[in-house]
């Protein structure tokens, strides 16, 4: 069990690290089967601290083509990943039934843009984690046609958690995972 917080983390990355906590106790003790946590709403003017970059991550998003503006933003997306490393590997770190937490899980992290420049919207930057209690081979970077709909990655992933829905928001074929 993590040390129990006496009020709000004093930094982001401890306050993240909190959440994510939270959620992988909520897996373990079977509370809910679902959870979702943003870092930062979309047009946050949030900064990160413990990076080099002084530059709130939405502004960076929008590089200008610019050289240095584009390297400050790939480190702090950078930075988010290893975030998103810390809860995979606690995932996998859990034993969970004849495996680990994270063999009977489905993680999606990602974006909702590919370049917040131009604010495309394809190809997204989308990591899928997790074994889905054996339901999805890992281990493989799958390509789709340009333009593909999240939602039918979305629907995809219902699928293998076992629901029984034809349709998801605009979905329009269940992708191959």
């Amino acid at each position: 069990m993590p040390d129990v917080p006496d009020g709000v983390p004093a930094t982001f990355q401890e306050h993240l690290k909190l959440l994510m906590d939270l959620q992988i106790i909520a897996f373990q003790a079977d509370i809910t089967r679902v959870s979702t946590l943003m870092f930062a709403r979309e047009l946050s003017t949030a900064t990160y601290p413990e990076t080099t970059i002084r530059d709130p991550f939405h502004n960076l998003s929008h590089h200008s083509n610019d050289r240095a503006n584009m390297d400050r933003f790939a480190q702090l997306n950078t930075y988010h990943v290893t975030k998103f490393a810390y809860f995979v590997e606690k995932l996998k770190s859990l034993p969970d039934g004849d495996g680990t937490l994270l063999d009977h899980s489905l993680v999606l992290y990602g974006s909702s843009l590919s370049d917040g420049n131009q604010h495309n919207f394809s190809p997204l930057p989308i990591v899928l984690a997790g074994g889905a209690s054996g339901r999805v081979k890992g281990g493989r970077h799958l390509q789709f046609p340009k333009d593909t709909h999240m939602a039918n990655l979305l629907l995809a992933m219902l699928d293998k958690l076992g629901a029984d829905v034809q349709t998801f928001g605009d979905s329009t074929a269940m992708l191959d995972i």
